[in-house]
């Protein structure tokens, strides 16, 4: 079977896992990986087996200066591709749209792009089978992908009356120096709500949601605590089984000594993750609980992987490579290591 040739336009937190995510897939391999400057992580490309190519022809004379030998231009790198994932920063990426639809290729953005900027927006268990053969899509947030994830089983088993969500977000990746440490919390945004309800809203439009987010001192991990009103009654073990047989959920518990989202990425650290991520939601199992008929629990999110599944999974529907969205899932989980 042949393979789908995949551009990565943007080497940085998102592109870089993405890029080692396609090479462990059988059915798709990277045509090139696109960066603006020389850095440290276009080296660590090259390392991969990865071709550079840089973003515009006036880049190249920066990256011959540093030893680092391009293939050519972004443009050059599009007339290749069957498929280009574009990890810029978020804002950057819409203004790529006319240079994709030139040369014909599909895209992928990523959730700091609006929903309008490829009129669809994906999840793996949600719409994959929306997404067969389409030639734009957007894969959502690290956070939204992390509430839908937790949302979609939920409302399709009991139905959901309303949601809402307080998410206490990480200030920084912790690669990034220019936010820094903050010694502070921060309103994120002031004015209420935050915009990850009418995100969530993208891909499961009948849901109420109410989300709110502030920004705390911490860069690992973005943590949600969720109150979810249903249309039909639950015992907090049934919650439980019905997460256990979802493919992208893991359960922790202070039981077992965790805590903290500290413990949590201790744990992807033991597990060997590459990178120390951890691509599924992870739910305290012993949060879920019932109040008044509610359910409430909490889960972490670490917003450097979690998307990057999605991202496999996108491809396979949109280069029709797989119909079938749970047999998707199972193969990108197998090639990717994620398993309970």
């Amino acid at each position: 079977m042949s393979k789908v040739k995949i551009a990565i336009n943007g080497y940085g937190t998102i592109g870089k896992r993405i890029g080692d995510a396609v090479t462990a897939q059988n059915d798709m391999e990277i045509a090139g990986v696109v960066k603006t400057r020389p850095t440290f992580e276009a080296n660590v490309a090259v390392d991969r087996g990865f071709d550079i190519y840089a973003s515009s022809s006036d880049k190249t004379g920066a990256f011959n200066k540093a030893g680092i030998e391009t293939s050519g231009t972004l443009e050059e790198l599009l007339d290749k591709a069957d498929l280009v994932v574009d990890c810029t920063p978020g804002g950057v990426g819409a203004s790529y749209k006319k240079l994709y639809e030139k040369y014909g290729v599909k895209a992928i953005w990523q959730g700091g792009e609006d929903h309008e900027v490829a009129g669809f927006s994906f999840n793996s268990e949600a719409n994959y089978n929306d997404a067969i053969g389409r030639d734009f899509t957007r894969v959502v947030s690290c956070n939204t992908t992390g509430l839908t994830r937790a949302l979609f089983p939920l409302d399709q088993t009991y139905g959901i009356k309303k949601s809402r969500v307080t998410l206490m977000r990480r200030a920084a990746d912790p690669g990034n120096i220019k936010s820094g440490p903050i010694n502070a919390i921060i309103p994120n945004p002031i004015s209420l709500p935050s915009h990850h309800g009418p995100d969530v809203n993208s891909i499961l439009p009948h849901i109420e949601i109410a989300t709110v987010a502030v920004k705390l001192s911490t860069t690992i991990m973005h943590f949600h605590a969720l109150n979810v009103e249903m249309n039909k009654d639950f015992e907090p073990d049934d919650i439980i089984d019905l997460y256990a047989s979802r493919p992208r959920i893991r359960f922790v518990s202070g039981d077992q000594n965790i805590k903290s989202t500290a413990e949590v990425m201790e744990l992807a650290r033991d597990l060997g993750r590459s990178r120390c991520d951890m691509f599924e939601n992870v739910i305290w199992k012993d949060s879920i609980s019932k109040y008044h008929g509610e359910l409430y629990f909490f889960q972490a999110i670490h917003q450097e992987s979690d998307v990057v599944p999605e991202n496999i999974d996108a491809i396979r529907a949109m280069c029709e490579l797989e119909s079938d969205g749970a047999k998707s899932i199972e193969e990108t989980n197998r090639t990717m290591g994620i398993s309970k």
